[in-house]
């Protein structure tokens, strides 16, 4: 960020997320919303193709996911909303129109608590309304060189969620984290896949600047086209920098619409920006208004999921967890649901913090690795991997039949295989050398084998006595246990 920004102007961002509900069905029609990946013009019907005299129908699962949403982000629920006609000419808005809502919609306020470097920051919310979303527009090029455009009609009507902050964004740091956090309460709600590379997770930014301490706003820039959170992060970034050079210069801001270009880290103009009078609003004359009554947003609130925040401080004071374990282990709602059955399998008699602790360690540590290698964020039930063998595998550490190096072991087989740890334990013979003279046989042989490592203990080096237990733990094929083999080193050694 430039010293200017810093120093003289404050950054005001305001969001508007566009989020596809993960339906069966479109927003007013029977067609399947599963959109990605099939044929184009494949999931259509004369209703989402935009033929006259064809009647929508509101589907009440997308809006039980609007209210839903809405209620956990803490938003008001009103009882009376209602649909409007959203006016504009464009070649992928099949009726001409867009069926949205207005001035009526689902939810009002609410906000979500964010954290960057440390420091919490609430972003209120406008409101969260119900859409339909548009067809795509697909841009060639033929064997000359000549632009053409295709159609695929397949989106189009699938239900969209607009979440709208209130522009109380301070940096590109706090957008990301807005972004990132909003995703997560998604996808624990399990209203939508939430996939900014598919599409169904997507983010305009209202960028401004003003002095710093003015209540005023500044002219506000809507940038489009962005396709990640660091795409998000970036563009803000750069508006605001441009912005910054405008005013310094002695320009002013214009009110405009710009693109955000990927390759380069700026932004275009596109167009000058539209009011909401010049979408010609009005109510959709083909739907009744919708009245939700107080008893279906309680049995509603019924169906609220526990939220992360909530689940991430559960688990610091039930499972003796850090917060940043806390929070790895509550990134995601199914992350979190095997983890805590994994913690219910190796503590059958009431939780155990210290063996809570120890199944963190194991989906933080080494699973995690696994998972990673698989590439992605690879859920552990989509691996041969479950709860109970994380479980066991702990059980088996803690009740001392394999040690821990050994149980890395068993882990990596049981990812690639899915046995249970304790059949490999049994298959393999990888169960701890417990016998003390089989131990003491070994560490007698490895001490007459290297005279020099003993030479170096005699003569107060300590990293003698490692190298000698390393000689045995690989004898033992890491069976034995460290700390007894070490012992047993000391005993013969300073006994001379």
């Amino acid at each position: 960020m430039t010293t200017a920004v810093a120093t003289e102007y404050e950054v005001v961002v305001g969001l508007e997320v566009h989020v596809q509900l993960k339906t069966q069905s479109k927003m007013f029609c029977g067609c399947a919303a599963d959109y990605f990946d099939v044929e184009p013009n494949t999931r259509v019907c004369p209703v989402c193709l935009g033929m006259p005299g064809m009647l929508p129908v509101i589907n009440r699962a997308a809006v039980e996911y609007t209210v839903l949403t809405g209620l956990a982000l803490g938003c008001a629920i009103p009882q009376h909303s209602k649909f409007d006609r959203k006016n504009y000419p464009y070649p992928d808005l099949m009726k001409g129109y867009q069926i949205s809502q207005y001035d009526q919609p689902l939810c009002v306020g609410g906000g979500l608590e964010i954290e960057v470097d440390g420091v919490p920051h609430y972003v209120r919310l406008e409101r969260i309304h119900l859409e339909e979303d548009t067809a795509r527009l697909l841009h060639r090029e033929d064997a000359h060189g000549e632009g053409y455009s295709l159609l695929d009609v397949n989106r189009s009507g699938v239900p969209l969620m607009e979440i709208v902050s209130r522009p109380d964004i301070r940096s590109a740091a706090q957008a990301g984290a807005f972004l990132r956090k909003l995703r997560q309460t998604l996808r624990y709600l399990e209203v939508s896949d939430a996939d900014m590379e598919k599409g169904s997770f997507r983010c305009d930014a209202n960028v401004s600047i003003r002095p710093r301490g003015s209540e005023t706003l500044g002219a506000k820039v809507e940038v489009k086209n962005m396709n990640s959170f660091r795409a998000v992060m970036r563009a803000i970034e750069s508006e605001v920098e441009r912005q910054t050079e405008v005013l310094t210069s002695g320009g002013v801001v214009v009110q405009e619409t710009r693109g955000y270009i990927d390759a380069t880290g700026t932004t275009v103009s596109q167009r000058s920006k539209e009011e909401a009078h010049d979408y010609r609003y009005f109510p959709e004359p083909d739907l009744p208004p919708l009245d939700i009554t107080p008893a279906e947003v309680e049995e509603l609130q019924r169906r609220l999921p526990e939220l992360p925040d909530a689940r991430k401080q559960r688990f610091e004071a039930e499972f003796g967890l850090t917060p940043s374990e806390a929070a790895l282990l509550t990134e995601t709602r199914a992350e979190a649901d095997s983890y805590e059955e994994a913690v219910a399998l190796a503590c059958p008699h009431g939780v155990d913090k210290g063996r809570a602790r120890a199944v963190a360690h194991w989906f933080i540590g080494d699973v995690a690795r696994l998972r990673h290698q698989e590439g992605g964020e690879v859920e552990l039930s989509a691996t041969p991997l479950t709860s109970a063998h994380i479980a066991e595998l702990v059980t088996l550490v803690e009740g001392g039949t394999i040690t821990l190096t050994t149980a890395k072991e068993v882990l990596e087989i049981a990812f690639e295989s899915g046995s249970r740890p304790s059949a490999i334990v049994e298959e393999r013979g990888l169960a701890q050398v417990r016998d003390e003279g089989e131990i003491d046989r070994i560490a007698r042989e490895v001490i007459e084998a290297n005279p020099k490592p003993v030479a170096d203990y005699a003569a107060g080096k300590a990293a003698a006595l490692q190298f000698l237990v390393g000689q045995v733990m690989r004898q033992t094929r890491g069976r034995a246990d460290a700390n007894s083999v070490a012992d047993v080193l000391r005993r013969h050694l300073d006994a001379g």
